[in-house]
């Protein structure tokens, strides 16, 4: 099976595909406004939507639910998170109220103004979506397995795909701060727990996947064992 990752949006806020020769799998779902810059990625590679077998979270967050629920609506495809992130998607429980931990002017505007232009304020929350357990192996294209690493909220995962080389680590980590503008590897701001994901990013330690990509922010060159020796050299 040939597999090819597809990053669609930019370094602010990405949505990632897998394709196969199966289908589609989507790693986070961005903002409700971002169905156009989808399908336009995936014509790129002769692919629609009918072709997306399934969407799977990295956490509950509403800049990473934006357009699942219109992919579960109007093309029956299923949204996947941990158990424990389920209710924060879903909006059974509020959205976190989690304060940053620092901020500049420039950088803080361009991250407003990326969930203006993107549709932040028309978040569509799934009305149902499939929990996974950490340890799960994904039928779906890719088979996608789940690592459960909480901190940043209680169900976030990492998604680890061989067939492409990768782990997604949603916003457990970032690779240039969102309200900063600072570059390198440090756990992500808005963290429920911030050293929880720390000490959950150990489980990752010894895979050999080569290409890490957070939430917000570039693409990470280097094992997970670089990463948490760059995390760690931040003192």
């Amino acid at each position: 099976m040939t597999a090819q990752l597809l990053r669609i949006g930019d370094d602010i806020i990405a949505i990632h595909a897998i394709v196969t020769d199966d289908g589609v799998t989507i790693i986070d779902a961005g903002l409700s406004g971002d169905l156009d810059i989808l399908i336009a990625a995936l014509a790129g590679v002769g692919r629609s939507l009918d072709d997306i077998r399934g969407v799977v979270l990295t956490h509950g967050d509403t800049d990473h639910i934006g357009i699942a629920e219109a992919l579960r609506a109007e093309h029956g495809v299923p949204v996947h998170i941990l158990a424990a992130d389920a209710e924060l998607a879903t909006g059974v429980v509020p959205a976190r109220g989690v304060k940053a931990d620092a901020w500049r002017i420039g950088p803080t505007l361009r991250f407003l103004w990326t969930g203006l232009r993107r549709g932040a304020l028309r978040t569509r929350r799934p009305s149902s979506v499939v929990p996974m357990s950490d340890g799960d192996v994904l039928d779906l294209p890719g088979a996608p397995e789940i690592i459960a690493i909480p901190g940043h909220t209680n169900g976030s995962a990492a998604i680890r795909v061989p067939a492409v080389d990768a782990l997604f680590l949603g916003d457990a980590i970032t690779t240039r701060h969102v309200l900063t503008g600072v570059a390198g590897a440090r756990l992500a701001p808005f963290s429920d727990d911030a050293p929880r994901t720390r000490v959950s990013l150990e489980k990752l330690r010894g895979l050999p996947e080569a290409r890490i990509f957070p939430g917000h922010g570039p693409e990470f060159a280097g094992t997970a064992v670089d990463l948490l020796d760059a995390l760690d050299s931040r003192g």
